[in-house]
């Protein structure tokens, strides 16, 4: 036991990169996912200006269920995220009714098939379409309110955007625009990250312009959210070794106004996810709701990379108004 022990930490140090999966399982399709309360205590918790007020881990039967990188409110009461396996899990928020669906994004298409790692997905509300980055291929697909794929193209100013480190967060602005920033740093001691601003729809032809977004240092943006005021909501995360990893969250915000080609975008940290008695994991989906009396809601979830020593968590918290 001790041997096989030792022989594992070797293969984990030789190879950082590696994560300890779970097992293969036999495929189950079953369309349930188990909401499991996170104790917490009656006074728990406050981060910066955000206030928890619920927190789950998500469990299911389903071998498709996991990995998830990003997370819509696509209707009221339910909650809409993708995997980086290419699978989607159209859910009801904790505690209210409603049936579980877990599906491929891209069914049985070839066009789809060179890579399925989905990292961040937007939505217009007017139309209900939805556009999804996929960041083996650097590319972006929109697709019809009931996730049927309408368009696919891989930007030409993506594409020399690493493989592990492509569009991982991107957002639809509520006039139109689109922005993606990719995981990886460039400028400034690599605090600086690559970022794209297209016109309109990132799938139509139509150059983009390249700009630097920057927040809290060491942390990578992983996905964002745009707030009723205009402004916009920034999950970054960061990784922290040795072995078992530990994730590190920041929020933070940042106003469209400030994007200009050629220039940094920088955002301001409002809470760190790692000052509270909570565990947080590998959360990089983000998604906003009103609430109640001009609150904000926001929700998190985690991608457990299917790992032995990760799980699903789901975050829910509110934000005031106005925010500062």
């Amino acid at each position: 036991m001790l041997r096989r022990a030792v022989i594992l930490f070797v293969i984990l140090g030789l190879a950082p990169g590696v994560w300890l999966r779970s097992l293969p399982l036999r495929p189950n399709h079953a369309q349930a996912v188990d909401s499991r309360a996170v104790p917490r205590g009656p006074e728990c918790c406050s981060y910066g200006p955000l206030r928890l007020t619920g927190a789950w881990r998500l469990i299911s039967p389903n071998t498709d269920f996991g990995g998830w990188s990003a997370l819509l409110v696509a209707r009221p009461g339910r909650l809409l995220a993708f995997s980086d396996r290419g699978y989607w899990l159209d859910m009801p928020q904790p505690g209210q009714g409603g049936d579980t669906r877990i599906s491929a994004t891209f069914p049985d298409d070839a066009r789809y098939k060179e890579n399925l790692d989905i990292e961040s997905a937007t939505r217009d509300p007017e139309s209900g379409r939805i556009w999804i980055a996929l960041e083996g291929r650097n590319a972006i697909s929109r697709h019809a309110p009931g996730l049927q794929g309408e368009a696919i193209r891989q930007p030409e100013e993506m594409r020399r955007w690493p493989i592990n480190s492509g569009a991982e967060a991107m957002l639809r602005l509520a006039d139109g625009r689109f922005v993606a920033v990719s995981e990886a740093s460039s400028e400034e001691g690599g605090k600086v990250h690559p970022a794209l601003l297209f016109p309109g729809d990132p799938t139509d032809l139509g150059a983009a312009r390249h700009f630097g977004f920057a927040g809290p240092a060491g942390y990578r943006p992983v996905d964002m959210a745009q707030l009723p005021d205009g402004r916009v909501l920034v999950l970054m995360r960061r990784l922290r070794w040795p072995i078992p990893a530990r994730f590190l969250i920041k929020l933070a915000i940042a106003d469209p106004a400030g994007i200009a080609p050629g220039q940094v975008w920088r955002a301001r940290e409002i809470a760190d996810l790692n000052a509270g008695p909570l565990q947080t994991d590998n959360f990089e989906g983000l998604a906003v709701e009103p609430g109640r009396d001009g609150a904000v809601v926001v929700w998190l979830i985690s991608d457990d990379n299917s790992a032995v020593t990760q799980q699903t968590l789901l975050w829910r918290m509110e934000l005031p108004a106005p925010v500062r």
